[in-house]
């Protein structure tokens, strides 16, 4: 009895060559401007739905919102200047463009942390006031990830070299680690996680600080796979950042029992 054995076809995924362009009619755009634009434009769009529900007056949450944006900007840029600074002091006109086009989502968050309690304690508001932002924050970030691996090298959000079968060749013909993707997974399940649910209501605040805590712990731990600088104690002046995030998260409710007493 003879046996009819039928080939398997393989499953072939294309070759990719980055950046990768995204077209639109007749125009290529680079994707990181796009994913930009998108991230922000969601995010904008999510912080309004939410606000239907946001206990906070107008004003006071417009107030809140553009010290947490002076805080994003300067934190962005002044994380970023730290973190490429060997760049900086061979060639100091790399200052300029880093500050036009270089940001890291870390200084943003924090720089935007400071911002709003620097706000909160100048206008005596002393409830929280980040939960609005987590679901806008976490969809955003992970769209701008998306913008981050579809640019390739240039983008420098790329991982070390690796032998792991998922290792991805952004052009120099060397596998890294695809960090950007591994960050926009544990985005995606933070949103699930962190999401409002009907009848289910978080402590106010806790979100917020589940959120940052677990994504600067994510970020201290996968920067490492990450080719960087160090600036002390074999951690960079990203991950330094993190840590000092990570303090706050674990301070903050402690601190906040003590204003009440």
């Amino acid at each position: 009895m003879s046996c009819l054995v039928m080939p398997v076809p393989l499953i072939t995924v294309p070759a990719m060559t980055f950046p990768v362009m995204i077209g639109l009619g007749p125009w290529r755009l680079h994707p990181h401007p796009v994913a930009e634009l998108l991230a922000f434009s969601v995010a904008m769009a999510l912080v309004r739905r939410g606000r239907r529900q946001d206990p906070l007056p107008a004003s006071t949450r417009s107030t809140v919102l553009l010290g947490g944006l002076a805080g994003a900007l300067l934190g962005a840029k002044g994380l970023v200047l730290l973190e490429h600074r060997a760049l900086v002091a061979a060639d100091p006109r790399q200052a300029l463009a880093l500050l036009l086009m270089g940001k890291t989502v870390v200084g943003a968050l924090l720089g935007g942390l400071v911002g709003v309690e620097l706000t909160k304690a100048a206008t005596g508001l002393r409830r929280s006031t980040g939960d609005l932002f987590v679901l806008p924050l976490l969809v955003g970030m992970a769209i701008g990830r998306i913008g981050c691996f579809l640019t390739g090298l240039d983008d420098h959000t790329h991982g070390l070299p690796t032998t792991l079968p998922w290792g991805i060749d952004f052009g120099d013909g060397i596998p890294r680690h695809p960090t950007q993707l591994y960050e926009i997974a544990v985005l995606v399940a933070l949103a699930l996680l962190l999401r409002p649910r009907p009848g289910r209501a978080w402590p106010e605040g806790l979100r917020f600080r589940l959120f940052l805590g677990t994504y600067l712990a994510f970020r201290l731990g996968v920067d490492a796979l990450k080719p960087g600088d160090p600036l002390a104690l074999g951690l960079g002046a990203i991950q330094w950042a993190a840590l000092a995030g990570l303090l706050w998260c674990l301070g903050a409710p402690l601190a906040s029992r003590h204003r009440r007493s």
